[in-house]
């Protein structure tokens, strides 16, 4: 499966660090806990992703390493890379498995409109990726000050992933998420969600948001007004063309 998950992190265009670097930790908690595999076909490795949580109260209270991984340094941003590295190996899973299937029809294969939906899903997570990747080049484009903080991979957090997590110039935890194409009222909820989360994880309400989308309906600019900490952002895609006999 090595190679099979080296090629979907390829696919999500992590940098070659990134990659390496999420290699290295499932290999290791694969190495003191069991085959993730065999893990993951037993629940969704629910059960290794509890074993590798370390809250602000055990910190405080300087509990041991609960997990099986040894290690030296901060406990708990030690386990939270592990257990970001496990999520994310369950997320290529999941994408593997047989829920990304279009289910057949009657005749034994996917109609025409079954097919146009694979391809327009496809061509947003595509979309998605390459704003992902580009952004992470040129983050100060989207706001003077940011630095990227999240080691180059989504930062995992109870709600889901974090697109890109940053901090900005005045030391603030900045929550980006991005979508190809419109944004509604739930992508405002789902980003409140992740902020919340972050909030809750370092003890901190310095925390705020930046939606990306290339436009936002009624509800959501209505609903992003209560929440001073967000700020909406539209993108627009621009194709520049050169000779091609050069």
């Amino acid at each position: 499966m090595e190679a099979a998950y080296r090629e979907w992190l390829e696919e999500q265009k992590y940098d070659v660090g990134t990659i390496n670097a999420q290699m290295y930790r499932a290999s290791r908690v694969e190495e003191h806990h069991g085959n993730l595999d065999e893990l993951y076909a037993n629940d969704r490795l629910a059960s290794l992703i509890d074993s590798l949580r370390y809250s602000t109260d055990d910190k405080r209270h300087s509990r041991p390493n609960p997990s099986k991984i040894p290690f030296e340094g901060d406990i708990r941003n030690n386990l939270a890379s592990y257990r970001n590295a496990v999520e994310r190996y369950r997320k290529f899973r999941d994408a593997s498995g047989d829920a990304m299937d279009v289910p057949e029809t009657e005749e034994g294969r996917a109609g025409p409109a079954a097919s146009r939906v694979e391809e327009e899903v496809g061509q947003r997570i595509g979309l998605e990726r390459n704003m992902h990747a580009a952004l992470r080049i040129g983050i100060e484009q989207l706001e003077k000050g940011l630095t990227i903080i999240d080691d180059g991979a989504e930062r995992s957090v109870d709600s889901g992933f974090i697109d890109i997590t940053a901090r900005d110039i005045s030391g603030m935890t900045v929550v980006i998420e991005l979508k190809a194409g419109p944004a509604g009222q739930r992508a405002v909820a789902q980003i409140l969600s992740y902020m919340g989360d972050v909030a809750a994880e370092e003890e901190s309400e310095k925390v705020r948001g930046i939606l990306v989308a290339s436009s936002f309906d009624a509800k959501a600019k209505a609903a992003s007004r209560m929440v001073p900490s967000l700020i909406l952002r539209k993108y627009c895609v621009r194709f520049l063309f050169s000779d091609g006999h050069g």
